[in-house]
């Protein structure tokens, strides 16, 4: 029996609910953005865009570059759209539409984040970039999920330790990237780091405007934390979600960070904007290379 109407929903056209693509729609590796208008802003250094469409804050492009085939699709903001988009994507490769069943052989997506972030650390200065190497969810999305073994336990046992974690809240959760995606990602242009995946941007993040926080010590509490030698370098509000469904559901995934403020210091990007484009071209050319996909199928970054 396939799955029931109402737990995989599909519109009249056939295409999945929310995204409102078909599988033939969507490619291997997909740059997930926030914005919908950054989507435009990653398809313009694309060869070719054969595909466009919109819904809700979910704006898909899906495209050609270097002969690379590549989806770009907006998320909106926070770890409650990740939910959707993740679990839609996994189901435009692993279930099969016609009969609505999980197909025995399973597919797995090179998903990427292109985000904006703020920094936590002095050293990791405005205008660079930042991959996380793991994310410390904040949020509760995978405390609803059977997790096993995908999880840090260590790392998060320890954030809830050092922060004194209030009782009331959710339980933080800890994953990592993927190893050979950073590993064709960094170079000496980028920092490595944990990131703090928040569940809001005001209070979450520790910002006062008139409401006074829980705990008002908790951004420094986060940048004294380490954990075998690794800190917590940013904030924002999607990564863990996207490593910790993709964990689960048996994808690639990596977030990268335009950093656009450092909270240390209280400053602010002067021109994000071009920040954020120099990360585009960054990004679009590490992973439009003639060797991409056998990188990626390397043994020699797994795991390490």
């Amino acid at each position: 029996m396939g799955l029931a109407a109402s737990e995989f929903i599909l519109n009249p056209d056939g295409s999945i609910y929310h995204l409102q693509l078909k599988p033939e729609q969507l490619a291997n590796t997909v740059i997930t953005v926030g914005d919908p208008d950054r989507v435009d802003l990653v398809t313009q250094y694309f060869d070719e865009v054969e595909f466009s469409i919109k819904k809700r804050e979910f704006h898909t492009q899906t495209g050609t570059l270097n002969g690379q085939r590549i989806t770009v699709i907006s998320t909106g903001i926070g770890t409650d759209n990740i939910d959707i988009v993740l679990n839609e994507l996994d189901a435009l490769v692993n279930i099969d539409f016609e009969t609505r069943k999980v197909k025995e052989d399973l597919s797995s997506l090179n998903i990427i984040r292109i985000g904006t972030s703020g920094s936590i650390q002095k050293d990791v200065p405005l205008n660079s970039f930042l991959i996380s190497e793991m994310a410390v969810g904040l949020d509760s999305l995978l405390n609803f999920y059977e997790c096993g073994t995908e999880l840090n336990r260590g790392l998060s046992d320890a954030f809830v330790k050092h922060t004194n974690w209030h009782v009331e809240k959710s339980v933080p959760y800890a994953v990592s990237c993927d190893d050979n995606l950073k590993h064709i990602l960094a170079s000496e242009k980028t920092h490595l780091g944990i990131t703090a995946t928040n569940v809001g941007f005001y209070g979450p993040q520790g910002r006062i405007l008139r409401l006074a926080l829980q705990d008002g010590e908790m951004n420094s509490k986060l940048s004294s934390f380490s954990y075998e030698g690794k800190r917590i370098t940013n904030l924002e509000m999607e990564t863990s979600g996207i490593y910790g469904l993709s964990k689960l559901l048996g994808h690639r995934a990596i977030s990268m960070n335009a950093i656009v403020a450092n909270r240390a210091s209280g400053t602010f990007s002067e021109d994000s904007a071009a920040l954020i484009d120099s990360l585009i071209k960054y990004t679009l050319e590490r992973i439009s290379q003639p060797d991409f996909n056998r990188k990626l199928e390397s043994k020699t970054y797994a795991n390490s």
